[in-house]
């Protein structure tokens, strides 16, 4: 009745709620009982811990870090509190590892040699596999960027870390290269690159 009283007459509302207007204004007047009185001062403690704790710890710790101040609670009354205030500890995520070294496949040369610079665009492109966390699970990002402009030129995205992840990536960007190249005629990408390694080749 009280949140819809802005809304409706309280003599409706008594007769659809089943409730004597005397009896909900006596609620109206009747102070806070002794349990109500105790769930607002554990609500508050139990906000002050959770922000101690950096929003990390589960009801249960929870409980020990109040009790370490002082505020004995039970673990059900501080989900229930919790549960009421909205608050939930957060989660880590775990680490998920996008390199294997421990295989058997075959490893492309290493033609930079840590010498990461280029004269001109098209020249050198480096590539590298990331992950971003969403709602829906991991999301696996592979991108190619050229060292010299430091232009994104290609990249792929995939629920799934594949091999053909960093291939699809190169393959556009060539894609988008060689249709710039055959647009404005531009010389400086050369068809010779090699998609699995992942690298464009100096022309």
């Amino acid at each position: 009745m009280e949140a819809m009283r802005p809304t409706y007459p309280l003599p409706a509302l008594g007769r659809a709620l089943a409730v004597s207007l005397s009896g909900y204004h006596a609620w109206r007047t009747r102070p806070p009982s002794r349990r109500q009185r105790e769930d607002a001062r554990l609500a508050a403690e139990i906000k002050a811990a959770h922000r101690r704790t950096r929003e990390s710890y589960s009801a249960e710790r929870l409980q020990e870090d109040l009790a370490d101040h002082g505020v004995r609670v039970g673990v059900c009354r501080i989900k229930r509190l919790r549960r009421e205030l909205g608050i939930r500890c957060r989660q880590k995520r775990k680490f998920k590892a996008t390199t294997n070294s421990n295989h058997s496949l075959p490893v492309a040369k290493n033609l930079l040699s840590q010498n990461f610079a280029a004269d001109a665009p098209n020249q050198v492109w480096l590539t590298d596999i990331t992950y971003i966390p969403t709602n829906e699970g991991w999301l696996y990002l592979a991108g190619h960027k050229d060292i010299c402009t430091g232009e994104i030129v290609g990249y792929a995205m995939s629920n799934r870390m594949t091999k053909n992840l960093v291939s699809e990536s190169l393959f556009k960007a060539v894609t988008v290269k060689r249709l710039l190249m055959a647009k404005y005629n531009d010389p400086l990408l050369a068809n010779n690159f090699d998609p699995p390694r992942g690298v464009a080749k100096r022309p």
